[in-house]
């Protein structure tokens, strides 16, 4: 990430990302952000690190990407809000009492996407769009009560804008990342990608629900988490990696995680400057490890 570089892509998963990122972004170049647990941890960091820079950070997310086409070069006061789509993962129509006997193999099978285990875990909690969420809000400077969340099983919408005029404008694409990668790629020109166009007369009908928050009570972790602010997403970020990893080493069970996170920050968030945005990398992962280590002592 020290090298000098015009563009440099993020991908590492999980809160590994957050040093190399903002050692990119002192290059004072594009950062094409596919590691959102960056902007949850330290959204403060990544902005001052930018600005003292003069870089820029492109997301690559699918629905931050769509987002940020979609604004273009709007002036985000004639916006309402954004919402953010999701596909529901493997268990969005499986009935409540059943998710406490999903299997980490059940977890790691998405209906829509090919991606890696964690990740697609992650949709099934939707800690994946609770995160997501939160990296909205940091990347796009909007208040938690403009940011929504709509379940849709197609994925084809992959974000919508809505104005105060009451419009709404929506980026549509099949559920392919080769778009996000490759419009981050080319910006700001757009170019030829290998992505098959959406055939809507063979699609046929486009299907959406709110989110059951009994079933995904991430999204209401995520509000929590906007609004203590300061260490909160850290120790949010930590406490469902360890949750993950206990889920897949047969630890606990899928629907402890949730509980598991949220003991984590209750039980941290009385901790001296916990409503202070860190001030450095090490205060983030000061607090990144602290969490770590109550969310396991959850097991004893």
């Amino acid at each position: 990430a020290a090298r000098p570089a015009d563009w440099t892509l993020s991908a590492i998963v999980g809160a590994a990302g957050l040093a190399p990122g903002l050692t990119a972004l002192a290059q004072g170049g594009v950062l094409a952000l596919a590691n959102k647990e960056s902007l949850v941890c330290a959204g403060s960091l990544l902005r001052a690190a930018t600005a003292r820079s003069g870089a820029t950070i492109l997301p690559v997310d699918s629905e931050h990407s769509a987002v940020f086409q979609v604004l273009g070069s709007e002036n985000l006061d004639s916006v309402k809000d954004v919402t953010l789509t999701a596909s529901g993962g493997a268990f969005r129509d499986w009935p409540l009492e059943r998710l406490a006997t999903a299997t980490v193999d059940q977890a790691s099978t998405h209906p829509n996407w090919a991606m890696g285990q964690r990740i697609t875990i992650d949709s099934a909690s939707m800690f994946n769009k609770a995160m997501e969420v939160i990296e909205a809000k940091e990347l796009f400077g909007l208040g938690a009560d403009r940011i929504k969340v709509l379940v849709h099983p197609e994925s084809i919408i992959h974000a919508m804008v809505t104005h105060h005029d009451g419009g709404t404008i929506a980026h549509l694409g099949a559920p392919d990342m080769r778009h996000a990668i490759g419009f981050a790629l080319h910006w700001p020109d757009r170019r030829p990608l290998p992505v098959a166009a959406l055939d809507l007369a063979a699609i046929g009908s486009l299907t959406f629900r709110a989110p059951d928050e009994a079933r995904w009570p991430a999204l209401r972790l995520a509000r929590e988490v906007m609004a203590a602010g300061g260490a909160a997403g850290a120790v949010f970020n930590a406490a469902k990696e360890q949750a993950l990893d206990d889920f897949i080493a047969g630890r606990i069970r899928f629907t402890d995680m949730a509980p598991r996170v949220e003991d984590t920050l209750a039980a941290l968030s009385g901790k001296e400057h916990f409503g202070r945005d860190p001030v450095d990398l090490a205060s983030v992962l000061d607090w990144d490890g602290l969490a770590r280590r109550k969310a396991a002592l959850c097991l004893t």
